[in-house]
């Protein structure tokens, strides 16, 4: 794994689709994590290697590992949703971090 492609402190993250406004901002924070389908609903990828294409993760709460150089853009996409439908989870615990369901 190179370092573009650290994880941040293991940190994931999963749209809920039921939420979803299909607003784009996520895409437009950090489309390498973010991408709106064919449906116009909001999706998450895994991190890929160049040159890539990262496969849509469609299947409901699929999360994708957070890169640690987009953290502050994913953080950012969490706050900004308009359908508060993102959430950033640490791995280890499962604690919301950036969410809805985040501690204040």
């Amino acid at each position: 794994m190179t370092a573009q492609h650290e994880v941040a402190g293991e940190l994931e993250v999963w749209i809920d689709q039921d939420l979803c406004t299909g607003d784009g901002i996520c895409a437009q924070y950090a489309p390498e994590v973010f991408e709106l389908d064919i449906d116009g609903l909001a999706y998450v990828k895994p991190p890929a290697p160049p040159g890539v294409e990262a496969e849509l993760l469609t299947e409901p709460r699929s999360a994708a590992p957070v890169p640690l150089p987009l953290l502050r853009e994913v953080a950012d996409s969490a706050r900004e949703c308009p359908g508060e439908c993102i959430h950033v989870r640490r791995v280890a615990d499962g604690a919301e971090v950036y969410g809805p369901d985040a501690p204040e």
